[in-house]
């Protein structure tokens, strides 16, 4: 069952489910696990001098004289996003930092640590830093990748014990459990200090649409300049943080030598289901080359503009401590959450905003009051019933559509049905189109994109990572990406008469608009089934 919301729920959604289920079994079972103690953590800094590297002078040539721009490349087709880390990876003369929720044990994942690895080869520092959820089963694989010169690998708030299941994992830390539920979920991928990549995709197959059952429509962004030391210096917070631990303390390897590991990954790596992606001969939907195009004509194509980067503390993981000051995520002024409220807050005319996972709660509902008694419009777009990978959540979103729709909010839903009919995004065929995207356009001048999402989770439990760019040019790029999926690929919701939802299908040619009275593209089932867990969801663990 590959395409089940269900299962990739488990796979990719942020435990939800698990944490729900095991909420409960926590009080009937008594697993409990402690982590290592005096852990040799190897501090080490992101290098200073990478304008002195290839990409480095890539860089500066093709920055404007006004100091303190960084230039930015919208990423919005998945096969353009993998080639543009793979490439710079290629390219990396001194150091590649690399820190994901996700780096799954598929062709993908395992594409990119050779190619991380063949950086290695080459005397180029390799940090991988990976939260530890999504890793059971993977621990060969990351120690083999491990074993190699130049290479260190970390794991963010790791499971102690029952490493090879996800199941085992859990059970082995039910006492933890308020602990283990928290997770790192940024996304940055920085190369020699000098560009990076970042936004809402982790390493899998159905981020870069190579899933057969399901893939995901998201949006990353190409960084250089000077925002980029800033990256880096967050990379490095989490890097030397209490809460990553060298994968080798939390693994035994059998008495392995480094050279068996070493012979180990190149086999889990290799073979006929390795990766070997299409060159790209033509251009993305904005109009830009292959990335490998223009450094091989040493002439970067980037819009230019200011731009701030946050992060939440690492001790976010821990929930509320003496670190954070006793602060909640949205009162650290260096949180993401904080500034995105701030800036949309301070928007004047329009908002537009994109998240996979849509539950405002009372914080984003008093965001939304406050920018429409302004006449500020505002238009969300988010994944109805039939696009989630997360069901449950949908059981809290659909608890504030009726008030947002009140408030003037426009609201559309992705539709998996028109994902498949158009072909912007690329050729989903049979594959579910599902929305992945964190960003927001404020004001046809400001460009969010990061790893938020607008829920619970992302507010209160895990660490985000998001970039706030100031650039009329980008926000025009992003604002008709969002048009493209509104327009094309998704339902727009409104009140009836009678006060219930109804989900508009635009009409092809000059036919009448089609509305719908039930969750579009759903079976009896699915909704029956919602029907009944919504009394027994907590909003907070969404």
């Amino acid at each position: 069952m590959p395409g089940s919301p269900r299962l990739a729920g488990w796979r990719h959604g942020h435990r939800r489910a698990v944490g729900l289920l095991l909420g409960v079994v926590a009080l009937l079972l008594a697993g409990c696990a402690g982590l290592p103690s005096a852990v040799e953590r190897r501090p080490s800094v992101a290098i200073a001098d990478g304008a002195d590297t290839m990409l480095g002078r890539l860089v500066a040539a093709a920055a404007p004289a006004e100091p303190g721009q960084s230039g930015f490349r919208l990423l919005p087709m998945p096969q353009y996003s993998l080639h543009a880390r793979i490439e710079l990876a290629r390219r990396a003369q001194r150091s590649i930092d690399v820190q994901y929720y996700l780096v799954q044990n598929d062709e993908t994942g395992r594409y990119l640590l050779r190619t991380l690895r063949d950086a290695a080869l080459r005397g180029v520092r390799v940090r991988l830093l990976v939260d530890d959820l999504y890793t059971a089963g993977a621990d060969p694989l990351f120690a083999g990748f491990a074993a190699h010169p130049n290479v260190e690998v970390r794991m963010f708030n790791p499971f102690p014990a029952g490493r090879d299941r996800l199941g085992t994992r859990w059970a082995a830390s039910l006492l933890d459990f308020d602990r283990v539920h928290r997770r790192m979920h940024n996304k940055l991928f920085v190369v020699d200090n000098a560009m990076a990549v970042m936004g809402g995709r982790n390493i899998a197959n159905e981020y870069f649409l190579l899933d057969g059952g399901s893939n995901f429509i998201d949006v990353d962004t190409l960084v250089a300049g000077a925002v980029v030391p800033r990256l880096s210096s967050l990379f490095d917070m989490y890097w030397n943080s209490p809460y990553v631990y060298p994968q080798e303390s939390l693994v035994s390897n059998g008495g392995a030598t480094p050279q068996q590991l070493r012979e180990r990954f190149e086999q889990l790596t290799a073979g006929p289901e390795t990766l070997h992606p299409a060159p790209l001969t033509s251009t993305d939907l904005l109009g830009n080359n292959a990335l490998a195009k223009d450094l091989d004509a040493g002439a970067l194509s980037l819009v230019w503009g200011r731009a701030e980067a946050y992060a939440d503390a690492p001790a976010k993981a821990l929930g509320r401590t003496d670190e954070t000051r006793g602060l909640p995520a949205d009162e650290s002024t260096d949180s993401v959450l904080y500034n995105v409220r701030r800036y949309l807050r301070g928007a004047e005319h329009e908002i537009l905003q994109t998240t996979p996972y849509l539950i405002p709660g009372r914080g984003g509902m008093e965001t939304m009051r406050i920018v429409r008694q302004k006449g500020v419009s505002y238009t969300i777009v988010t994944n109805s019933l039939a696009a989630t990978d997360e069901s449950l959540v949908h059981i809290g979103y659909r608890r504030y559509r009726p008030e947002m729709l009140q408030l003037g909010v426009a609201l559309y839903e992705l539709s998996p049905k028109r994902v498949e009919e158009t072909k912007r995004f690329g050729i989903y065929g049979s594959a579910s189109g599902r929305l992945h995207g964190k960003s927001a356009v404020i004001d046809r001048n400001l460009v969010f994109i990061g790893s938020m999402n607008f829920d619970p989770r992302s507010m209160l439990h895990n660490t985000e990572i998001g970039i706030f760019i100031f650039s009329p040019q980008l926000a025009q790029q992003l604002t008709s990406l969002i048009g493209f999926i509104r327009l094309d690929g998704a339902y727009q919701l409104q009140l009836g008469p009678q006060g219930h939802i109804e989900w508009v299908s635009p009409a092809s040619g000059d036919g009448a608009d089609t509305i719908l009275h039930v969750e579009p593209e759903t079976d009896f089932w699915s909704r029956w089934k919602l029907e009944l867990l919504a009394p027994l969801v907590p909003e907070s663990l969404l």
